[in-house]
């Protein structure tokens, strides 16, 4: 039997080195907490930091995965995001990959998995200073937009056909950067078919600003201005219309609660 023990084989001190990251947002944070290093494949949709597409391989979309790819860079584990990445996971699971999966969807959420992500890497330090960061950022703006005079009622589209409404991070950093989402209620609904909305739900809501950031294709302002009815709709009638990225408010991690929220914040400006 030789002369190693089981145990000496018990070397749980070292954070994972090679790390697929199947959605942006885990990309962007491992960059900000300097341990870039251990990423080995991302997804096609990553954008932030911009320079992530030219030093690592691209080895998913957000639906789907290459077994094959991810297997070749043998990571010590995959990391995606949400419901709509199960089949992914299942398949990296039954091909014998170490996979976390997060369903973050609100600001706390994101937050937390920060944090976790952070101290899966041994970077707690780091990764808390972001939080903190962050935190405190929010906590200003919030405060700041409290002193307004107004409160505009916002409809924020995440899509068109159907036309579904604001996740709940989203319809939260609405309410920081000083606005109503005008289907909060809704904003709770983890799966897209709860935040379903109707054309004539919109139009008896009366928004003051509407904003489409639609994930994977551009605003088609003539296609919204002309719905049926919409003409009376405060927000088309006044042309309070704006588009945001997708890739800085519908990502559940660092771009929504900086460059996201700072671009809603101007959206309401106006």
């Amino acid at each position: 039997h030789g002369t190693e023990r089981v145990t000496d084989r018990f070397d749980i001190g070292h954070p994972p080195e090679r790390i697929v990251c199947l959605t942006e947002e885990t990309t962007e944070l491992l960059y900000l907490l300097g341990e870039e290093d251990r990423i080995v494949g991302i997804s096609t949709y990553t954008c932030r930091p911009e320079r992530a597409k030219d030093e690592k391989p691209v080895v998913s979309s957000f639906r789907d995965a290459s077994l094959k790819l991810v297997r070749e860079l043998e990571p010590d584990l995959v990391i995606g995001f949400s419901d709509i990445q199960a089949d992914i996971a299942k398949k990296l699971i039954a091909d014998n990959q170490q996979v976390l999966i997060f369903n973050q969807r609100t600001i706390r959420e994101i937050l937390e998995v920060i944090l976790l992500i952070a101290r899966i890497v041994g970077a707690e330090d780091r990764g808390q200073k972001l939080v903190d960061e962050y935190t405190t950022k929010l906590r200003t703006l919030e405060d700041k937009n409290r002193r307004r005079s107004s409160r505009p009622k916002v409809y924020f589209e995440e899509w068109d056909d159907p036309m579904i409404t604001a996740i709940a991070w989203v319809s939260e950093l609405i309410g920081i950067a000083g606005g109503d989402d005008i289907f909060a209620n809704r904003a709770r609904g983890k799966l897209a078919t709860e935040r379903q909305v109707t054309s004539e739900e919109v139009i008896a809501r009366s928004p003051d600003v509407y904003i489409a950031s639609w994930c994977g294709k551009p605003l088609d302002r003539e296609s919204v201005t002309g719905r049926e009815g919409w003409s009376e709709v405060p927000a088309i009638a006044t042309g309070n219309i704006h588009e945001l990225d997708p890739s800085i408010i519908l990502q559940p991690g660092p771009a929504c609660l900086t460059d996201g929220v700072d671009a809603l914040c101007r959206a309401l400006s106006h």
